[in-house]
């Protein structure tokens, strides 16, 4: 059984955790991700990190929710 998390946040830790849950965690599931920037910002900031370099993996967008290799994750925009 995985862990299924959300993260509040898709700044700079919010996207490291999310890449360490999908790269080296395969028991934790991240379900939701709730941040302000548009959906198309968060894919790319995922995608391309000055730091980390390029995410390896695929992500795609599909209106409200972030693919990220064939998973769909929730996107919320709340304060």
């Amino acid at each position: 059984m995985s862990i299924k998390i959300g993260i509040n946040g898709f700044g700079r830790i919010g996207r490291m955790v999310f890449r360490a849950a999908v790269e080296n965690f395969s028991d934790i599931d991240v379900v939701g991700i709730n941040d302000l920037l548009e959906p198309d910002y968060l894919a790319y900031m995922l995608k391309y990190d000055s730091v980390h370099g390029r995410f390896k993996g695929q992500v795609s967008v599909e209106g409200n929710t972030l693919v990220v290799n064939g998973k769909k994750i929730r996107l919320t925009a709340e304060r």
